[in-house]
């Protein structure tokens, strides 16, 4: 397998780069087009989202392939390819196959179990068959992390994994400060684990709450929402941090971002400023991975700073852990099933060139029998060549069953290429088998 994945996402680059990166659908037409003009790749499609870009190609040579999409994509966000690559991730081959499957399952989301990214797969792909980019390999492979997706969200309790962190962040939270209603609290960071945030602490009844995120307009728009959900909202931007700290009963940080955003000074600043009850401790909820906030801030006296290895300590938080472990299990199996399937097929092209060679050898055999004994009787010539084919078929028959089955089995390539070396098999035969055959159209189901 062939495929070459080259992508940036919130867990390798900050928002800022992703900004950089950020392309609307034409945009993303237009550089699949580009990078199908390289004669390395064959087939692509581009997942673009708020939190990740990936390019997906199927590619005749790694290093070629690598570095045009790198090229591609480093004009098209202006940065150089060493900047762009200090941020990328490369998987090849199987391991591209893994990432997509999490990918679609929600288990590489910024809220684990998210099911918005797999609708976002579905688009990559419907627009890449629509420009006619994707061939058999990444139609196959977009169709079954589809299918995967569907499946991780049906038969695990993901879904519910990503909103229990912040469910028991804030609960905690909730229990330091004789409970949020009425409280103040900041949000920082605005994307799916910030909305998640400030949906659960405006339920939770806060009088106000401040959405802080490097991006000015992102946080005006989910002030906005949290608004129109009855609470009192102002966006600022990072630089403005230490004026919402300085008011805050509560703190919830997800940003994603590489390294801390809540800085020992930032917290102790805002600790001499404060305007809020200071009987209570200041609360932060660190949810980022890696941490956003210094830890420092812990040791500074009012301050209790509840992160991902506290919350995790939780009995309900454990059995969200329990649901996004069934779902790898899941993911997993999937992965090993598409591989095994995706190298038996591999292989089937060579057994069946092995079968034609086997026929055209019997059918001159029998020619040949035709020119040496001309009255042989058809009744007589039927039974040998029922004769001859029975004979054929039954010497063939389990081993190329039984190389199916090593094919089924990592480094089963080599296999059909033993095959081919010990019956001298035409490379172009092999190849017009495997090229038989049209793309099963696209499903209508839109589950997202």
């Amino acid at each position: 397998m062939s495929v070459l994945l080259f992508g940036v996402s919130h867990r390798s680059a900050p928002v800022s780069v992703l900004e950089q990166l950020s392309t609307d659908e034409s945009e993303q037409v237009k550089i699949v087009d580009r990078l199908m003009q390289s004669p390395l790749v064959t087939e692509a499609m581009m997942l673009s989202t708020c939190n990740r870009v990936e390019v997906y190609a199927v590619v005749d040579a790694f290093h070629g392939g690598l570095s045009a999409i790198g090229q591609v994509l480093a004009e098209q966000s202006g940065m150089t390819v060493p900047e762009l690559t200090k941020y990328a991730y490369v998987r090849y081959s199987e391991a591209a196959v893994e990432h997509l499957f999490a990918v679609a399952g929600g288990l590489d989301s910024a809220v684990v179990g998210e099911q918005q990214v797999l609708g976002q797969v579905r688009r990559a792909y419907a627009s890449a068959e629509t420009n006619r980019t994707v061939g058999r390999t990444l139609h196959e492979l977009a169709q079954r992390a589809l299918a995967v997706g569907k499946r991780v969200h049906s038969e695990t309790g993901i879904d519910a994994a990503g909103a229990s962190v912040v469910s028991v962040a804030l609960g905690m939270a909730d229990t330091k400060i004789d409970g949020l209603r009425g409280k103040t609290a900041v949000v920082i960071g605005a994307g799916a684990m910030g909305a998640l945030s400030a949906a659960h602490l405006t339920r939770a009844g806060v009088d106000n709450v401040y959405v802080v995120n490097r991006s000015l307009p992102r946080a005006q728009r989910l002030a906005r929402k949290i608004r129109e959900a009855g609470a009192a909202a102002e966006a600022l931007s990072l630089e403005k941090l230490h004026v919402a700290l300085a008011d805050a009963d509560v703190v919830v940080s997800c940003t994603g971002a590489v390294s801390p955003v809540v800085s020992l000074a930032d917290v102790h600043n805002a600790l001499a400023a404060a305007t809020r009850d200071t009987d209570q401790p200041l609360v932060i909820c660190d949810l980022g991975m890696p941490r956003d906030v210094d830890p420092a801030v812990s040791g500074l006296p009012g301050v209790l700073v509840i992160d991902m290895e506290r919350v995790q300590r939780e009995p309900s938080a454990r059995a969200a852990a329990a649901d996004a472990e069934a779902a790898r299990h899941l993911v997993s199996a999937e992965v090993a099933t598409y591989l095994a399937g995706q190298r038996m097929a591999e292989v089937t092209p060579t057994v069946t060139a092995l079968r034609q060679r086997a026929a055209d050898v019997v059918e001159a055999e029998l020619l040949r029998l035709d020119n040496r004994l001309p009255d042989l009787e058809a009744a007589q010539r039927d039974e040998v060549a029922r004769t001859v084919r029975r004979v054929v078929d039954k010497l063939l028959h389990a081993p190329t069953v039984r190389i199916k089955q090593l094919a089924s089995a990592p480094g089963g390539d080599s296999y059909a290429e033993a095959l081919r070396e010990l019956f001298e098999l035409n490379q172009t035969a092999v190849d017009a088998v495997a090229n038989v055959g049209e793309l099963p159209s696209l499903p209508t189901d839109s589950t997202e």
